[in-house]
């Protein structure tokens, strides 16, 4: 699947071929990535790359599991998905992280506001969350910019490298909020 942003920046459902560029980004961004991220630090090889996205590329229909690759001018730059769904209760969490070198050009902020849309009008999901350590403001600023409502803090919830808990900013975005803001834009 390809979810087209605009003509430089595109969506597209991850595949085992991609491997070796998601390695190679975790790999040669270590101490970047790693300090937000916990599975840099258990992504030693190529192989452990593969077995995640054979994970997600086998999982059941049902499970509503999507990641994409990011790419920039046909370049790969990072990776968002939803994770945690909960098909019941209609909702779900959106997870991203970007090449250090490509933060900053509205890349992250664009593409989780297409995943949105694709969520909440192709999945019928009715919330979505964000969860981003209390920290890292470049993350934390994409759920700002896209009028996610702050919702609290969720203490020591993510344990990163070296056995360290960090606290969580909750952020959250309904389906009617969505398509409130739709609707004003057609409006204007």
């Amino acid at each position: 699947m390809i979810l087209d942003i605009d003509k430089d920046i595109c969506l597209r459902s991850v595949e085992v071929s991609d491997a070796l560029d998601v390695f190679g980004a975790i790999d040669s961004q270590r101490d970047y990535l790693g300090r937000w991220l916990p599975f840099v630090e258990f992504t030693k090889e190529v192989s452990d790359t593969e077995k995640y996205i054979e994970s997600i590329v086998n999982a059941p229909l049902e499970k509503l599991v999507f990641v994409f690759v990011i790419h920039l001018f046909s370049e790969f730059v990072g990776l968002i998905g939803l994770k945690d769904t909960d098909c019941a209760n209609k909702k779900t969490e959106i997870g991203y992280w970007l090449k250090e070198e490509f933060q900053g050009k509205g890349i992250i902020t664009k593409s989780v506001n297409k995943l949105c849309e694709f969520a909440f009008e192709e999945l019928e999901i009715n919330r979505i969350q964000i969860k981003c350590a209390v920290g890292n403001i470049p993350s934390k600023n994409i759920p700002k910019r896209l009028g996610f409502v702050f919702e609290g803090i969720e203490r020591e919830g993510e344990l990163l490298s070296g056995g360290i808990y960090t606290d969580l900013e909750v952020y959250s975005k309904l389906k009617s909020e969505f398509n409130e803001l739709i609707n004003k834009n057609r409006e204007v």
